[in-house]
């Protein structure tokens, strides 16, 4: 169940015996007794973190390892994990989704025949139980048998070379993570010729068993690279043409001037050997960024503008903010946090301080050991003193304050960046709607940046605010760092218990700097600025287009910022590969 403890589960200090005579003895939990057996988890998508881990741990090493209240214990434990969830109440943590080596999917009978023999069989259960079971004991007997001839034969099953060819091309072309899904459909289809009395695994086994060892660890595949850009096709042809290199360059159009490039142009050479301040001009806002004249409001006024439609959005891989000490007040679905309330999850005891919300189990505990010292003529049971108190600590979810600083300079609607990167916000959107949480958004183009949205919990808002969002102009990525960071100080004033978490999508190419310094190194100093502010979490989603040329400089923006990094695809949930564990569950 969901509310089953530590010691509950893993087992704990008998406490009968400790009260009846004073023994610290062990009283082994739900690990012990599933020994051999099979351990069911009901919503297993919910269950709480530091139980599942110690499931887990058991699950993996056959032997579950106890040392608490000064006992240390260890037992064998192994057993069959089988789990339920409503995929609706939230996702299952990668690390334990993968563990699964079978997964069903039950759906809704929409038969009308069927729906009323389902009525009729629940009434007739209700009216007599042990009659209505009697009705399928020989079948159930006869599966019984099955199952245990089955397993007689398992050792004497034999897997055919080709079918593992089979099976192995099978998983690779569903682009699983690990090779769990091999073996699992190896085991299981062997487990099935035998349950059918073969000695050899045939075709039919494996396509029935394939499908629910792949349904839950199938990946889309990774995007293909994008089309080489003009100048390399040039490169090649001249590669396969040598004869074309004698002749002379085609004259500049008047367009552009003697000094000026082509705008579809693109900088081949290496990321290396260009100077960061070169490497912040984006090749594709020569028809979009500012005129020369800067100067001049009319010329400012010219710069071309476009608004993207939003992209494919996606179920995105669940993310927190890390554990503290903080007590706080409020509600939510997304992080985990110590409560003052007398509300949510008790999760373990300690020490009371002033008026405690009183842990009787853990201060009965406490006490145990003592009783046979403590007997006296009072009569009593069970004598407390004050340092066997101990209270409770609860914790519970709350929601985030979740600030995007989003990047609308013209280099974000090359190449469809723009599209996808609205898709992103609009899937972390739809997310925070489920999780609660308050919204904000920051957008830099042009010569500065703006508060688009102040925090607000409309994620309605937020979404047509964003669908009408223009992308033109330059890259001012460290003004529109600096106003995120202003923005979330106000806010901290106002919550200080808030938990913020700035999401900024960029490919950290800026090219309008506050001060004298280049675009790029400002920025990445203002990032290791704001970065020892400890109270606000930064993600950085880079929208760069992953190509032969890369210049990286958002993942070194995120490294500043002491961020978790994301490339677009990373973010969504059917990306089994856990990139950052620890922060990503």
């Amino acid at each position: 169940p969901l509310n089953a403890t530590e010691d509950r589960v893993a087992g704990g200090i008998d406490f009968s015996l400790a009260v009846r005579t004073g023994a610290r003895a062990m009283q082994q939990g739900l690990l012990a007794r599933a020994h051999n057996g099979f351990l069911y988890v009901d919503e297993v998508n919910l269950l709480d973190d530091h139980i599942v881990d110690i499931i887990l741990d058991a699950a993996a090493s056959g032997t579950n390892r106890i040392e608490r209240e000064g006992i240390s214990f260890c037992h064998e434990a192994q057993f069959i994990l089988v789990g339920t969830m409503n995929p609706e109440e939230g996702e299952l943590r990668p690390q334990l989704l993968d563990r699964f080596g079978l997964c069903v999917e039950v759906s809704s009978i929409h038969d009308i025949e069927k729906r009323i023999l389902l009525m009729e069989k629940k009434e007739a259960y209700d009216a007599d139980p042990e009659r209505f079971s009697k009705q399928y004991q020989s079948d159930a007997k006869t599966l019984s048998d099955r199952i245990i001839q089955g397993k007689k034969l398992l050792d004497q099953v034999a897997f055919p070379e080709d079918l593992r060819a089979f099976v192995a091309d099978l998983c690779s072309s569903s682009h699983v993570a690990g090779h769990r899904a091999d073996l699992v459909i190896e085991q299981a289809a062997s487990a099935l010729a035998a349950f059918c009395g073969n000695t050899r695994v045939g075709m039919d086994e494996v396509t029935q068993v394939a499908s629910f060892a792949l349904i839950h660890r199938k990946r889309d595949p990774m995007p293909p690279p994008p089309p080489p850009d003009h100048d390399q096709n040039q490169e090649s042809n001249k590669e396969n043409n040598p004869q074309t290199e004698t002749d002379p360059p085609p004259p500049p159009s008047s367009e552009n001037g003697p000094d000026k490039q082509p705008e579809d142009a693109e900088d081949t050479r290496p990321p290396e050997e260009i100077p960061p301040e070169e490497q912040a001009k984006e090749p594709e806002e020569t028809d979009t960024s500012e005129p020369e004249n800067a100067g001049d409001d009319s010329a400012r006024d010219k710069v071309l503008e476009k608004i993207f439609e939003i992209g494919e959005t996606f179920r995105v891989k669940p993310f927190t903010a890390p554990k503290d000490r903080m007590l706080r007040r409020g509600s939510g679905k997304r992080s985990r946090s110590r409560t003052a309330a007398k509300q949510g999850r008790y999760v373990r005891s300690t020490l009371p301080r002033g008026n405690p919300d009183i842990a009787f189990d853990a201060t009965l505990r406490a006490a145990a050991p003592y009783q046979m010292q403590r007997k006296n003529a009072s009569g009593l049971a069970v004598i407390l003193k004050d340092r066997d108190i101990r209270k409770k600590i609860r914790e519970k979810r709350i929601g985030n304050f979740l600030l995007f600083v989003v990047d609308a300079s013209a280099s974000m609607g090359a190449r469809g960046r723009m599209s996808a990167s609205k898709g992103a916000i609009m899937s972390l959107l739809l997310d925070a709607y489920q999780k609660r949480d308050k919204v904000a958004m920051v957008t830099f183009r042009q010569q500065e940046a703006w508060v688009n949205l102040p925090p607000t919990t409309s994620v309605e808002l937020a979404g047509k605010l964003l669908a009408e969002m223009p992308v033109g102009g330059k890259t001012p990525l460290s003004a529109g760092l600096v106003k995120g960071y202003e923005l979330m100080k106000i806010h901290l004033l106002k919550e200080p218990e808030a938990r913020p978490m700035a999401i900024v999508i960029t490919d950290g190419r800026g090219n309008v700097a506050l001060g004298s310094q280049s675009p790029v190194k400002e920025s990445l100093a203002l990032a290791k600025k704001i970065a020892e502010e400890k109270c606000i979490q930064f993600i950085v989603v880079d929208s760069e287009s992953q190509g032969a040329l890369t210049f990286g400089l958002a993942r070194k923006l995120a490294e500043n910022l002491n961020a978790r990094y994301f490339k677009i695809q990373d973010l969504k949930v059917n990306h089994l590969v856990d990139i950052a564990k620890g922060g990503l569950l």
